[in-house]
């Protein structure tokens, strides 16, 4: 295994699955938010259901949080060994020639969802651990809120249009991130054989769906709060 992560096919293979997983889950987290706009009241059950579930909360959860910090450590490593390889720096190396503004920048566009996971780490997860396994209330209730406490507390943190904006921006980021990363992920597992163009338009439709669904969430709260 050590050996597999040293290679550099080993290396984006990992990336790759690291990136599969990942979004699959922005796709089921995209879903959960899209019903606090359908129905507040499922959106509070299924939420209830997420958060208090055992599987989901010490078994899934675990492995997403690993999911996310592989992902982010193995690209720096990428980074850097893409870099030692060329000898420079993208920006000093021609890659304009035969690589779009977006693969020549995944690392910034990493390093711009990564302070946004850390924000959104803040606004919602700490605050659940907290309530949770702090406290020990699990109850999903929360004083002078009628039912469960999810939709009220997304709502409130869509109110201060400052933290909307870091939204917006960082879901924009992750279009771009998305736009090479769908593709390069097939790539990577060799799956774009005789289906490149294919796959990059389901990318393409992915990483602009995904994101404008995110940014849509935050909006409609924030302008109907």
């Amino acid at each position: 295994m050590n050996g597999f992560f040293k290679s550099s096919i080993g290396r984006k293979v990992a990336m790759a699955l690291s990136a599969f997983f990942l979004m699959f889950f922005l796709l089921q987290h995209l879903a959960i938010n899209l019903l606090s706009v359908i129905s507040p009241d499922l959106f509070n059950e299924v939420s209830h259901f997420m958060g208090t579930n055992p599987l989901i909360q010490f078994a899934l959860q675990p492995v997403l949080i690993f999911g996310v910090v592989f992902h982010f450590i193995m690209g720096f490593i990428l980074e850097l060994k893409n870099k030692k390889a060329n000898g420079v720096s993208y920006a000093q190396n021609n890659g304009a020639a035969n690589s779009s503004w977006v693969s020549r920048n995944m690392i910034w566009s990493g390093v711009a969802i990564l302070a946004f996971i850390v924000l959104h780490f803040i606004d919602f997860w700490f605050p659940e651990i907290n309530t949770k396994f702090i406290k020990g209330d699990w109850s999903g209730t929360m004083a002078g809120v009628e039912g469960y406490r999810y939709y009220e507390e997304l709502v409130h943190k869509f109110v201060n249009p400052v933290r909307v904006g870091a939204y917006v921006v960082a879901f924009v980021f992750l279009a771009l991130h998305l736009m090479h990363g769908f593709t390069s992920a097939f790539q990577s597992m060799g799956g774009t054989a005789g289906r490149k163009k294919t796959l990059q338009a389901i990318g393409k439709a992915y990483s602009i769906f995904v994101p404008v669904g995110f940014v849509f969430v935050a909006l409609y709260h924030f302008f109907n709060h």
